[in-house]
């Protein structure tokens, strides 16, 4: 996720770098990161207390007598590619 918005944040920087005919002023960096931060209702994501170990998942699961919710992608299971 850090990733997705750090290459968001590179991009637009560079948009705005290449458009503009001088470097971007702390006052407009500052405006700009206002523009294209995430607020909290957009990150309920990562509120959830994810597991990335499924047996300790699994473990967890059946001591609380609850499922589980398996989210499986293919790739890296960290998103590190």
């Amino acid at each position: 996720m850090r990733l997705d918005i750090t290459l968001c944040l590179g991009l637009t920087f560079g948009l705005a770098y290449s458009q503009a005919s001088e470097p971007i002023k702390p006052e407009q960096f500052n405006k700009l990161h206002a523009i294209i931060k995430p607020n909290p209702d957009e990150e309920k994501f990562m509120q959830i207390p994810w597991m990335i170990d499924l047996w300790e998942a699994r473990k967890k699961a059946a001591s609380e007598d609850r499922p589980i919710l398996l989210w499986e992608m293919d790739g890296h299971p960290l998103g590190c590619v």
